[in-house]
């Protein structure tokens, strides 16, 4: 395992988007509450506060089973640190202290041999930047990808725009992309049965999220401006199913029973938007029977449209959103079938690295011999 200068230099510029995406949410916000735009303001913060108190709750629990059995002094402080919704910033300062140690300085912590590389200074670097990628996906499907959804929705709504809105939509892209990237390399260098995350491979799994990410974002805003009811029911029935899905998986990603149903409601969230592979299973008529789902729901809408206001259709503000949205789908399909022919590692988890050891609760305590991507794998 290594952890080069350009990883660090990555995990640099993680942290100084995650703090500027902070500062942004709350300038949008301030600016739609002066406008009188409460409503939207509201949401934005509880989108916000939301994806904050998620997060702070599942680095804590990792926390408090990597270091079980150790001061409980030092794990009060660190829920004292998370209560106050600054958790991530200690994961943050362990990943910058041992990516630089790693990147820059030494490549074994003291006392380490040769032959234990489980107590090498680039594994810890590797398993704390695993643990915020991990978190920054939660973050990414529970606050940037509504909020993206939101900003497009006001945007077609209302028919202007501000300099803030660009702003928000602009950081919201870099939030996905940087999220959807740094997963999947952390994801190849935290398991060794998957291969190198290379420069196309990133381009193309890249566009793959986006284009199909940004598709249903616009289908979403175009259901939901013809009825705020039904795009609700609508996102409640995808939610339903995706946490009814996760449910008959049996996932044992956490420790706990009402950690896991945490962690499968969030599950739910996800597959509204993207999709999820939760148990690093071949997912081949998976992800088809996913995608060409989405396909039929993004063309019903279309068709909504076409029989419920006709009148719109000749609005050239629909004719572009409409393009956009079918060219978005039909790239963003053509990029995952590239990506999973030809870029996508063909070997996944070997049987005997499935075992009930590595899957379930036991498979987390060795931390160092398994890591968390065994239970948490996204396609």
């Amino acid at each position: 395992m290594k952890f080069t200068k350009q990883n660090f230099f990555f995990l640099v510029g993680g942290m100084i988007i995650y703090v500027v995406d902070i500062g942004v949410d709350f300038w949008v916000a301030s600016r739609y509450f002066c406008q009188g735009q409460y409503s939207w303001s509201i949401l934005i913060l509880c989108f916000r506060g939301l994806s904050s108190i998620v997060t702070q709750i599942f680095s804590y629990e990792w926390f408090k089973n990597d270091w079980e059995g150790t001061d409980t002094g030092k794990l009060k402080l660190v829920f004292l640190v998370h209560l106050f919704h600054c958790g991530i910033f200690i994961r943050y300062w362990f990943a910058l202290k041992y990516g630089c140690q790693a990147a820059f300085k030494q490549t074994r912590s003291r006392g380490a041999s040769e032959a234990d590389p489980s107590n090498s200074i680039p594994k810890q670097a590797i398993d704390a930047v695993t643990d915020i990628n991990m978190l920054r996906v939660f973050k990414t499907f529970l606050e940037t990808t509504p909020q993206l959804f939101l900003q497009i929705y006001i945007l077609m709504e209302r028919g202007k725009t501000n300099f803030y809105q660009y702003v928000a939509i602009i950081m919201s892209f870099c939030g996905i992309s940087l999220s959807m990237v740094d997963y999947q390399i952390s994801l190849r260098k935290s398991l060794p049965d998957k291969s190198e995350f290379r420069v196309l491979s990133k381009f193309m799994y890249l566009f793959y999220k986006l284009l199909t990410i940004t598709s249903w974002m616009l289908s979403f805003s175009l259901i939901t401006l013809l009825s705020v009811r039904i795009s609700v029911i609508l996102l409640m029935f995808l939610w339903t199913c995706g946490f009814t899905w996760t449910l008959k998986q049996h996932t044992t990603f956490c420790k706990s029973k009402k950690m896991e149903y945490l962690y499968r409601t969030v599950v739910g969230i996800i597959l509204i938007f993207s999709f999820f592979n939760i148990k690093g299973r071949r997912t081949k008529v998976c992800i088809s029977i996913y995608y060409a789902t989405h396909t039929l729901v993004t063309l019903g809408i279309l068709f909504v449209y076409m029989f419920w206001k006709p009148s719109i259709i000749k609005e050239i503000c629909f004719k572009i959103v409409s393009i956009l949205t079918v060219l978005c789908l039909v790239l963003g399909i053509l990029f995952l079938v590239v990506y999973y022919s030809h870029f996508h590692p063909t070997t996944y988890y070997r049987p005997q690295a499935c075992s009930d050891e590595v899957d379930g609760a036991a498979g987390q305590k060795d931390r160092m011999k398994s890591g968390r991507f065994h239970n948490f794998l996204m396609q």
